[in-house]
């Protein structure tokens, strides 16, 4: 891989980015996000009377879970409405890096909203003690929870034209992966499939780097996640579909 074809990715996704920001979507998501996040946690914070983040990302995932299809519902759907994919897809780029660069731009928009809540965790540890190991490995698997969604949904609005069949079915496709491996699913599972449910469920390993214990296999099963959705949105963009 080249330093051509890398720039040539940057400026793809300087320009995804830098879209959000042209128009009030990015403000209305990041409000939002901010606004519905620390309203739920400090609604339980006052309650329980702990310095505690963990009911934070018990929720953040769901709040993500709207967040994501909202953000990738438009990034190829758009695109087809209005036609502009065929001149996209004409300039001197491969479909990988018109993929990688619609993905990028959309991951470092959601890191953005996720950065911008940095103060609950600083609020927190004014107010009390923390155990920092926990808050920055939820961190860190919020964003990868986040990457998995934004590649599940960017592949999902490669397949329509209209953003919002583009966002319900990324809205139920997300939430389909996530709670597959979760507790009260896997009570109602047969025994044998359990362990490859559990395995699937993109909630699972969520909350084991949220436990603070960084283990190689989640990692591993979020990128191999992540790039199995990329790999299709691109098979996708090949058709010219």
């Amino acid at each position: 891989m080249n330093k051509q074809y890398l720039k040539t990715i940057y400026i793809l996704f300087k320009k995804e980015l830098m879209s959000y920001f042209n128009s009030p979507i990015a403000y209305i998501f990041i409000g939002v996000f901010l606004i519905v996040g620390n309203w739920l946690f400090f609604n339980y914070f006052f309650l329980i009377g702990q310095a505690s983040m963990r009911n934070y990302f018990a929720i953040l995932p769901w709040i993500f879970l709207f967040l994501s299809p909202a953000i990738t519902m438009r990034l190829w759907a758009e695109e087809k409405k209005s036609g502009t994919i065929e001149f996209l897809l004409t300039l001197p780029i491969t479909d990988w890096q018109a993929v990688l660069s619609k993905f990028f731009g959309a991951l470092v928009f959601m890191f953005i909203a996720l950065l911008l809540s940095i103060t609950l965790p600083i609020t927190v540890a004014i107010l009390g003690n923390v155990d920092l190991g926990p808050i920055i490995g939820s961190y860190l698997g919020a964003l990868f929870l986040g990457g998995s969604y934004l590649a599940l949904g960017l592949f999902i609005s490669s397949l329509t034209k209209n953003q919002i069949i583009a966002f319900i079915l990324s809205l139920a496709a997300c939430f389909g992966a996530f709670i597959i491996g979760a507790d009260f699913v896997l009570a109602q599972a047969p025994q044998f499939v359990a362990p490859l449910m559990k395995f699937l469920g993109l909630g699972s390993h969520f909350y084991n780097i949220a436990k603070g214990v960084i283990d190689s296999k989640d990692i591993i099963y979020y990128s191999l996640f992540i790039f199995f959705f990329l790999w299709l949105n691109v098979r996708v963009i090949e058709k010219r579909a």
